[in-house]
């Protein structure tokens, strides 16, 4: 078919003009318009300013690099220092794998959905992401929870502590608490899992919505009942340490021991410790449970959702930064760490406590 030179001419005019208009688009932004531009059921993507994109991208990565090191400096720390082989420090090192798998691999996924605005990973990891993301951190709850009862144990009631909670009980625990978490998570994300485009409206979506049943129980089985839990028994153990704290005192005073400081702070700094690990806990957790509240669902497309997400998964950056702070020997675990004195003979047998 022959075309005239005019109309040859205003084509290519157009072709030019919606050239330079594209390439104008591209200099300002990062990506094309469309997830993927050669379906056209694709959906459409936010277009991002190429320097916030960058920007964006630069944040994920060194939170998510924060989070893996911290925590991989936790679980180090434990498993290579004997001293630390205690209950209470395995117990924490669980938890720090919790973490780790957050920061590894929940964090780069949650900031290529939300900064790319599209879902590039496919049908599949469609299905195991959000059961990841899940089973990690209600394990990580379950965690809390152990840590506030050992807690109590040692406090309020040593005895029974020293004669029950031992290594071996404390990693049968660990077990169940992971059991528990992979076969609920399983439960509650069952319709997901079986078709996970199933509220997608196009390609590039991944879309997980839990109906309200199942949102009101995941709310009570894995925040009220917990975090009642919890507060009870950090309660006790505050009443506890002050009581203890008040005897020892008195005793310090009677016999003007020179003993006494060193005792009189260890129990209540244990307690204010934990206290410090479950506000935080409920300040990260307590948001995402506002659409079950509102009476909406709990659903990946909601506008909020990045921020509901990402501040759950920011308390796994967070626990080993409260570590290092309320934690001597988690301080001086990394400092022989990165100086290289656990190379030497018998770095091991190192006092860290």
């Amino acid at each position: 078919m022959a075309f005239s030179k005019s109309a040859c001419d205003k084509k290519g005019f157009a072709l030019d003009e919606r050239t330079l208009l594209l390439s104008s688009l591209m200099d300002d932004t990062w990506g094309s318009e469309l997830c993927f531009p050669n379906l056209n059921s694709s959906c459409r993507r936010l277009l991002r300013p190429r320097s916030e994109t960058v920007l964006l991208y630069t944040l994920v990565a060194s939170v998510s690099l924060l989070t893996v090191t911290l925590n991989l400096l936790v679980i180090f720390s434990i498993s290579h220092f004997r001293q630390l082989h205690t209950p209470t420090n395995t117990l924490l090192q669980s938890m720090a794998v919790c973490d780790l798998a957050v920061g590894l691999l929940v964090m780069p996924v949650e900031g290529l959905r939300y900064i790319e605005s599209c879902w590039l990973l496919g049908r599949i990891m469609c299905a195991l992401s959000p059961y990841l993301m899940y089973c990690v951190l209600s394990s990580s709850l379950g965690h809390m929870v152990y840590i506030s009862i050992d807690r109590y144990l040692i406090i309020c009631d040593p005895l029974i502590y020293s004669s029950r909670v031992t290594l071996t009980n404390v990693k049968i625990c660990i077990c169940i608490c992971w059991a528990c978490s992979i076969i609920y998570t399983g439960l509650i994300l069952m319709d997901h899992m079986g078709q996970p485009d199933r509220y997608s409206s196009c390609h590039g979506e991944c879309v997980v919505v839990i109906n309200p049943v199942s949102a009101t129980i995941d709310m009570f089985m894995t925040f009220i009942a917990p975090c009642t839990v919890m507060a009870v028994l950090y309660i006790r153990v505050f009443v506890a340490a002050l009581s203890q704290m008040r005897v020892i005192q008195s005793q310090a005073a009677a016999t003007k021991a020179r003993a006494g400081p060193t005792a009189r702070k260890s129990q209540p700094k244990a307690a204010r410790t934990l206290g410090i690990l479950i506000v935080v806990f409920l300040m990260c957790f307590c948001p995402y449970y506002y659409p079950i509240l509102a009476g909406v669902d709990t659903s990946s497309s909601l506008s909020y959702y990045p921020f509901l997400c990402w501040l759950i998964i920011l308390n796994s950056c967070l626990n080993p930064l409260i570590y290092a702070i309320f934690y001597p020997w988690f301080r001086k675990a990394i400092k022989l760490i990165i100086t290289l004195r656990i190379l030497q003979d018998n770095s091991r047998e190192v006092k860290i406590l």
